[in-house]
Formats: C-alpha cells, sequence, structure tokens
C-alpha cells in the first residue's frame, strides 16, 4: 500500500486515544490498558513503544511492545502484542514493516532479543521471528508458540 506511512507513537501523541480505542476494537482488551502501557512509553517511563500504520488519518495497523503478554515465562521479554493490519489492507506487507520497525527501535535502544506469543505458524518467520517454545497462556487452555527476534 502505496498510501500507508508508518510511525511510532511519540512521534503522533494525540492518536494515542484513537489508537486505544483502535487496538481495544480488535482485540476486545480495555482501552485502560493499552492507554496505561501508551502513557507509560509517551511520558518516557518505558522505551517499550507502540508502532502504527496509517492510511491518510486511518489506523490501518499497529502493535506494541510490552514487558509480558499474558504469559507464564516473565523471563522472555519484551513481547510484542496485539498485532493486527484490518482485512483491507492485508497482503501488502503492513504487518512486516511495523514488526521490523519495532525490533529495529528496540534494537537501537539496546533492547534486544524480542519476544512474541502467537498461535500462527508460518507467519512470523518471513520477518526473521523464530520458534523458541511453548508457554502457557493465561486463560487459555492449550499452550502457545513464543517466537525470539534476535
Amino acid at each position: 500500500m502505496s498510501g500507508c506511512r508508518f510511525i511510532t507513537l511519540r512521534e503522533h501523541p494525540e492518536l494515542e486515544g484513537a489508537a486505544a480505542a483502535w487496538f481495544h476494537a480488535r482485540w476486545g482488551v480495555p482501552e485502560e490498558a493499552y492507554l496505561a502501557c501508551m502513557d507509560a512509553y509517551l511520558s518516557h517511563k518505558t522505551e517499550l513503544g507502540w508502532y502504527l500504520s496509517l492510511d491518510g488519518e486511518r489506523i490501518v495497523g499497529g502493535l506494541g511492545v510490552i514487558e509480558n503478554d499474558f504469559h507464564n515465562r516473565p523471563d522472555l521479554s519484551p513481547n510484542v502484542c496485539a498485532v493486527f493490519v484490518d482485512e483491507d489492507h492485508r497482503g501488502h506487507g503492513l504487518a512486516g514493516t511495523l514488526l521490523d520497525m519495532a525490533v529495529e527501535d528496540l534494537r537501537r535502544k539496546g533492547i534486544s532479543p524480542v519476544y512474541l506469543v502467537t498461535d500462527h505458524i508460518g507467519f512470523y518467520e518471513r520477518y526473521g521471528w523464530e520458534y523458541l517454545c511453548m508457554v502457557e497462556s493465561d486463560g487459555e487452555t492449550e499452550p502457545s508458540r513464543m517466537y525470539i527476534h534476535r
């Protein structure tokens, strides 16, 4: 999608409320939870950030980085979370660009490796992620796959 641009929330802090609402609508996690993490990032209490893809002024993709994405392995931190691209924008590499952007931003800040919990097989490998192990996720009956980006 040639018209899409990629930003960090720090570059456009005025999008915080819209971003929290967008992530909430996709994942069902309360907006307040997103706002708490975004506030910590925007106030420089953490370098674990939020990354967005915009088509014009519309948020069409995004992801965050948090300490723990609701799993039983606190030693595997930080975690990419809430990766999502709206259906009408899929298949154009937006998720890959967002993932690369987050990994490189964190690497510049001295934060590496980065981890990610998912049930997808084959998607994240395209972007340099490697399967690491299975983890128990909160509220799930089956273990989930943990990936690492070194």
